[in-house]
Order: structure tokens, then sequence, then C-alpha cells
């Protein structure tokens, strides 16, 4: 919707951001369908599931992964209901940290505000390096099967080309969101279609492909522990782990919300593509997770060090018993695998766009040290460039450990779930307390509905963020430890701390850079 105020015309989604008090300063030409393909971008059906499909699956069988896709989707559905509710009464680039701040009134909103867009910073930030490791690790068994498999004497990467592969990525990534923001619109489009087109090729090929297929029953109703493996045989504890991937593939989908200061009808829009990408990637995730599975030729080889994978990546032992048992080659696998790796590839660029744009609100509200140097925007492409490249460099930080420790997808998956997820808690909270009168909401309004719906929501997001805090591995030793919990804790200890001694005094949440008396800046 569009108003027009003399010569100028004005969205309906920058008066309700005057309203809120901040000017508009990036360009708003991201239409639904283009905001859509961001935010299903950044969730992305086979980024989230590929890499922890095979420790999901070896925890309890298949049939808690499979039906725990189903419980997640459920509950995910409340906190994406919630949060659509709250981006159309602020359809602002700060999103969550804002939200949080207006929300949780006068007295509580500088704090919830800063826990939230710390939170925030740090999970997004991690889903960087989730992508980039992940996409690392498919592009290590394209060129293991490309050079003829580990039984062949193909060409396993080492841990310091693993490095630079991850390293290059996020270069990359940082490169586009710099001088490309136009073409990453356009290759998100395209992302979103390839996704959709390539997940229902993999999901009908792949079972007809497979020369034999799994029983309905085991797929279902199989349930298995593998002690020996996972050190774990309590059935609870191990049913928990399982749905770790369902719980790692399901959010992101508030990639819409930051983008709402460069969407056309934020307040309608934002919510729409927060739902849409939702209902896509549950759907489509779940028929992926279904064709793995059925497809299944041998349980206990694919995770067998001497395969033709090495034993590194389950998904891609699946797809080479398929086509390899079909076809007697691996060019189909191959093939299905560069389709995968480009979903880690446009969920990485995605996420480093929503994860500048957090960083960005947050130094034009003055929460990050050397705010001055991260609000700047690029003269040319008014774009915030150097909180793109703060947002790569933290990423490579994070990412230097994968020379020394084996379990580092895990710590950072955790890391980025609990700081992603666990911001949206804190919105979702304040607007389930607050009075109903103090909420002016948008066109997108729950009515009585609101607080049952957020009070689910805000129980499940602390669920998620406790069972990512576990051990994953058994016996617990510098190879398996999940060290998760110990850089949050020190991250969120000092953040803490810089609050009590510093940042309380003059952090007040979004600062106004507009008067809306005068409509001076």
């Amino acid at each position: 919707m569009v108003e027009v105020t003399g010569n100028t015309a004005i969205d309906s989604a920058e008066k309700r951001l005057n309203e809120l008090g901040y000017k508009q300063e990036l360009k708003r030409e991201m239409t639904l369908f283009k905001t859509l393909a961001i935010a299903f971008s950044t969730m992305t059906i086979f980024a989230g599931i590929t890499p922890l499909y095979g420790s999901s699956l070896q925890y309890a069988g298949p049939a808690t992964l499979v039906w725990g896709w189903v419980v997640v989707c459920f509950f995910t559905w409340f906190v994406g209901i919630a949060m659509a509710e709250i981006c159309s009464s602020f359809p602002t680039t700060g999103s969550l940290y804002f939200w949080a701040a207006h929300l949780a009134g006068p007295k509580w909103g500088p704090f919830s505000s800063w826990c939230c867009a710390w939170l925030e910073t740090i999970g997004i930030i991690a889903g960087i390096g989730t992508q980039a490791y992940a996409g690392s690790q498919t592009l290590q068994s394209i060129i293991l099967l490309s050079t003829g498999t580990n039984k062949g004497g193909g060409y396993f990467a080492p841990k310091w080309l693993f490095l630079c592969m991850y390293i290059g990525l996020t270069v990359i990534w940082a490169i586009l969101n710099t001088f490309a923001l136009e073409v990453i619109a356009v290759i998100d489009v395209i992302s979103m279609w390839m996704q959709v087109i390539g997940g229902l090729v993999i999901v009908i090929l792949l079972p007809l492909v497979a020369q034999t297929t799994q029983s309905a029953s085991f797929v279902f109703t199989r349930f298995e522990l593998a002690p020996k493996s996972t050190g774990i045989s309590s059935k609870p504890y191990a049913v928990i782990l399982s749905f770790l991937v369902s719980q790692y593939s399901l959010f992101g989908y508030d990639a819409a919300a930051h983008l709402t200061e460069e969407t056309k009808g934020a307040e309608k829009n934002g919510p729409k593509a927060i739902l849409l990408s939702i209902a896509i990637v549950s759907l489509f995730g779940w028929a992926y997770l279904l064709a793995l599975t059925f497809s299944i030729q041998d349980l206990g080889y694919l995770y067998d060090p001497n395969n033709e994978t090495a034993g590194a990546f389950v998904p891609a032992q699946i797809l080479y018993d398929a086509f390899h048992g079909r076809y007697h080659n691996s060019a189909g696998a191959i093939v299905i695998l560069i389709v995968i790796w480009f979903s880690f590839f446009f969920g990485g660029l995605s996420n480093t766009t929503s994860a500048a744009r957090v960083v960005y609100a947050l130094s034009r509200d003055k929460g990050v040290p050397f705010s001055y140097l991260w609000r700047k925007l690029h003269p040319k492409y008014k774009v915030p460039s150097n909180a793109v490249w703060l947002c790569a460099a933290i990423c490579i930080l994070l990412g230097i450990p994968i020379l020394k420790i084996n379990v580092i997808f895990t710590a950072i998956t955790s890391i980025c779930t609990i700081g992603w997820v666990g911001g949206y808690a804190i919105p979702i909270f304040a607007r389930m307390v607050m009075s109903e009168k103090n909420f002016n909401p948008g066109p997108f309004y729950l009515g009585k509905a609101s607080r049952p719906v957020c009070f689910v929501a805000f129980l499940w997001i602390c669920y998620t963020c406790s069972v990512f805090l576990l051990p994953t591995l058994y016996p617990i030793s510098w190879d398996t430890f999940n060290y998760a919990p110990v850089a949050l804790g020190v991250s969120l200890g000092l953040i803490m701390l810089w609050w009590l001694l510093d940042a309380r005094k003059w952090f007040k949440g979004p600062v106004r850079n507009i008067n809306n008396q005068n409509g001076k800046v």
C-alpha cells in the first residue's frame, strides 16, 4: 500500500516506520516474493537437515527422526504465529531487539532490548558459520566421490583445506553482500525455485533410483539405540537428541523481519513471509527426510569409516548407494550433492544479509563497541558494508578450531540455535505479559489468542535452548565435549558484566532518528 503526500509517494510501512521514530534510510524495493525467498533461503530445506541427519538417525533410529520433525513443526508454528503478529506491528530492520524494547515498556525495555540484541547477534553470526561448515563438508564429499571414493583412492580434504573452504565461502558471501544486494535478491529467488524444484526431484527420484527401499514399518516404527557408537543407552535422552536435526532446521524465518525496512507493505508482507517460509520448509523438509530414510540400503554401513564416503557424511553415502547400485557410477550422487551444496551457499549468503542488518540496527542504537564504524552505509550501494565484514571476521574466528576439534560443528550449531532461537523468547514473553491496551496491533492480529500462543511458543523456545546445551556423545572427552555452554557462558557473562558496569547507564534501546512531532530528523 502506498500513500501520496504532496508529490511524494510514501509506502504504508515507511509511514509506520516514521511513527516508530525512524527515518527511511535503506532502499525499500523488496517485494513479498523476494522477502520470502530470502527468508526461505535462510531456513533452507537441505541446509538444516543434511548435516545433522546422520547423527540424529543414529541416536534412536528412523521412527524418532521422522516423527520428531512433525512434533517440532507443530510447536514451530506457535513461535512463527507469535512473531508474525509482532512483526506486523513493528516493521523495522532491528526486528527482535526493537520489539523487545517496545513491548517490555520503559522500565524493562532497555535491558530486554540489550539481552535480545546480543542473543540474536551471537546466534545469527554463528549461523553463517554453520552454513560455511556444512557447505565445506558437502564439498569435501563431492571432491571425494569425484576422485574415486574412499575405497578407490579418492581425495579426502584434510583439515587445513577444509578450513580454507570454510573461510573462502565466508569471504565470498561478504563480497556479494557488499557490492551486489540486488543480485542477492535475484539469487535468493533462484535459490527458492532451485530448492523447491530440486527438492521435488530428489524426493521423487531418490526412492525410485534406489534398488531397494525400506518398508514403512522401518521408517515409521523402528526405534533403535546405538550405545556402542554414541555412548547413550537412555531411551528418553536418545529421543531428545534425535529431535535436534528438526529443531536446528526450523528457525531462521525471522529473516523476513530483518528486511522489513527494505520491503514494500512490510506490515502485511513481513508476517506473510514468516508464515509461508515455515509452511514450505515444514512440508518439503519432511518429504526430504522420508526420501532419505526410505532409500537407506544398509543402516550400519552408513557409519563405517571404510565406506565410500569415509563414514563422514551419511546423506552422501545414501545417495552414493542409490545411484551406484542402479547405474554403477557416482555421477547421480555428485549432481544431487551439488544441488545440496548450493542450498548451503544460498543459506550462508542470506544469513550474512540478515546478520549485517542486525549488527547495523544495533550499531545505529549505539549498542556495539565502535558503533560509528558498523552503522556506516556504503556510499554507493547503501548497504551496511562494515557490518558485513565484521560478521564475516567473527565467523572466520569461530571456524579456526576446525584444525584441532572434531565436534566443532556441534558447538557452532548449538551456539547458533540457542542464540538465534533464544532471541525469539524475549519479545514473545514481553508480548505475553504486557497489557493489551498498550499494544498497537498491525494488520495481522491474534486478539484473545495472542497470550496462549505466546505461552506455548515461549515454553518451546526454553526447551529448545536447553537441549542444545546437552552433551551429544559419551564418554565426554576433549573430542566429544560440547563446548557451547562454555562459549555462551563466557560471551553472555561478559555482555551482562558490560551491562552492569557501564551499558545500563547509557543504553536505552532503539534510538529515534526522526522527530514525529515536526517530521524533522
